[in-house]
């Protein structure tokens, strides 16, 4: 049952939005306030940042504009003297600061009780060498590391794992001061990056070329655990999992694969004591079922803001619910209001989440990707096939793309560099190099990219190579009167090739430039025209609801995305 106790609530907001923590921790952080309105608390929020959604007027009850620091944050405390506070809705900004007020004596100073996971257990996840220690004590693997507090101490450590290694700095958002180590040189200029961020660095064996996978799990006070979504990095371990196009729910998994990382996450949630939710990484050997636990986020992370979304299971509303005392079977599903929040959602649909950078903003920042996070946002594409989801999303990205196809010509190089050394462009990269010639193996090679998801990429540049069989149409469209053309377009093979390009995510100007349309028309007619054929043809989307269950109350609809199956 809920705490009758806590009358006054402090919630520690997102702070200001920077490249590797952005609006997912506004998203989360409001979700909280409204759970705690709805509990009829009195919510007190710190956060700088006034362009905000939680920081607009209604969401929270008492609002202070001051930085998220130790203490700002201890003054406000003195003053608002609140029941309990909440340190997981504000992304790492809030974590530290947290735990710094714990480990000062300002929350025991003040009566300042921690809702939700305790601050231990933050520590534990948050300190490498406890993380590690923690997840032995129950026999979980974990990428073998040193945690050191000097440069001496980082190249005795690597010397000791051998290279490759991967160093990162501990406590630290979005892979700050991380990278790769092939040799002593690139060690240590990368280790007086790192220590510029913080005092523990991480040393840690390279498993670059592993597949990178993540649950996001919820737990109550009673011990009852749910994985409300996995989710699957295109790129393999080495990219920073806010620099890859992610899917949900994982498609390349066996089922054995699947249900081993499942049990092992609601294992290590269970046996870190944290309450509410959080999300564990894995990296997974693509040549057998050998894992290793990357990290445990005891918070609301970018993830659980796409688990969110995805699935139209409210996370971050859930977490504060259970922060409060709740129990997970004394929730309802807040879309239905009916059924229980105790559910595991089941997809039977794609979602594709894509970064978006914006790298010519920053001069001298080199393109690559890595360990450490570049992208300043990202946008998530729901389809019923993985091939719709992500030519969706492409076409959302702001980088004039109209898809995986299709696209303005881009100038490469050198295809197989770029593929091995992957920047903001390596999606349409692939593209490229499969029009050219490159085969899925060598591609797999140079990328690591599993074959599952090259061979969706090849799916899509087969159907454009079949509409490109149909540009000769161009020829006639001229001279033919309309009623002859609608004729030559209601071919059993051109209408089942139409309706198959637009089930794989084919934009009606996608199509009339494989048609080659452009050459005899405007780009705008070109897909107006495109768009007619579909209607005479009857090839119209179908509009699907994630909740079928919400069908039944109109008035709480959740996500809609349209679809051609």
């Amino acid at each position: 049952m809920e705490r009758k106790d806590i009358k006054k609530v402090l919630l520690l907001g997102s702070g200001a939005l920077k490249i590797g923590q952005a609006g997912e921790f506004d998203y989360s952080g409001a979700q909280a306030l409204k759970a705690l309105k709805e509990e009829g608390i009195h919510s007190v929020l710190i956060n700088p940042n006034i362009a905000t959604v939680q920081t607009s007027e209604g969401v929270a009850n008492t609002v202070y504009f001051q930085p998220v620091r130790s203490d700002f944050v201890e003054r406000v405390i003195e003053k608002e003297r609140p029941d309990g506070i909440l340190l997981s809705f504000g992304g790492q900004t809030a974590l530290n600061c947290g735990v710094e007020l714990y480990q000062k004596g300002v929350l025991e100073k003040y009566g300042v009780e921690v809702l939700g996971t305790p601050v231990q257990a933050i520590i534990d996840t948050e300190d490498r060498d406890l993380f590690v220690k923690r997840l032995d004590e129950i026999g979980v693997k974990t990428i073998k590391s040193h945690a050191c507090e000097s440069v001496e101490e980082v190249q005795q450590a690597a010397h000791e794992l051998g290279f490759p290694v991967i160093l990162r700095a501990a406590y630290a958002l979005g892979g700050l001061g991380s990278g790769f180590c092939e040799n002593d040189e690139e060690l240590l200029v990368q280790a007086e990056e790192a220590f510029s961020f913080s005092p523990q660095v991480l040393v840690e064996k390279s498993l670059k070329g592993w597949k990178e996978i993540e649950y996001e799990v919820v737990r109550d006070r009673y011990n009852n655990c749910i994985t409300v979504c996995n989710m699957e990095n295109l790129d393999p371990l080495g990219i920073h999992t806010g620099e890859s196009i992610v899917v949900a729910p994982s498609q390349t998994l066996t089922n054995s694969e699947y249900h081993k990382l499942r049990a092992l996450a609601i294992k290590i949630i269970c046996h870190l004591g944290i309450v509410g939710e959080c999300n564990v990484q894995y990296a997974l050997d693509p040549q057998s079922e050998d894992y290793r636990v990357i990290e445990v986020n005891a918070r609301l992370s970018r993830s659980s803001a796409l688990a969110s979304k995805a699935t139209g299971y409210p996370l971050a509303f859930v977490a504060a619910k259970l922060g409060l005392g709740y129990g997970l079977f004394e929730l309802k599903n807040s879309v239905t209001k009916t059924t229980s929040a105790f559910f595991e959602p089941a997809l039977d649909y794609v979602v594709v989440k894509i970064p978006r950078w914006d790298l010519t903003k920053f001069h001298g920042v080199k393109r690559e990707l890595g360990s450490s996070m570049k992208s300043v946002g990202e946008v998530m594409a729901i389809g019923r096939t993985f091939e719709e989801a992500l030519q969706k999303g492409l076409r959302m990205i702001g980088q004039g793309m109209h898809g995986f196809v299709e696209n303005h010509e881009i100038k490469i190089p050198d295809i197989a560099t770029a593929l091995h050394e992957p920047t903001d462009m390596r999606v349409f990269v692939v593209s490229k190099a499969m029009k050219v010639g490159y085969g899925i193996e060598q591609i797999h090679q140079l990328t690591k990219i599993d074959r599952w998801f090259l061979q969706k990429f090849k799916h899509i540049i087969n159907i454009d190579q079949r509409l490109k069989e149909f540009s000769y149409i161009t020829e006639f469209i001229q001279f033919m009167e309309k009623t002859e053309l609608l004729e030559y377009i209601e071919s059993p093979e051109f209408v089942n090739l139409l309706h198959e390009a637009k089930i794989y995510g084919f934009s009606d100007f996608q199509i009339a430039r494989a048609l080659n349309l452009e050459t005899i028309l405007s780009t705008e007619k070109a897909g107006l025209l495109v768009r007619s054929w579909r209607k005479e043809l009857s090839i119209m989307p179908i509009v699907n609801q994630i909740d079928t269950l919400a069908a039944e109350y109109p008035a709480q609809t959740n996500y809609l995305y349209m679809s051609y199956l």
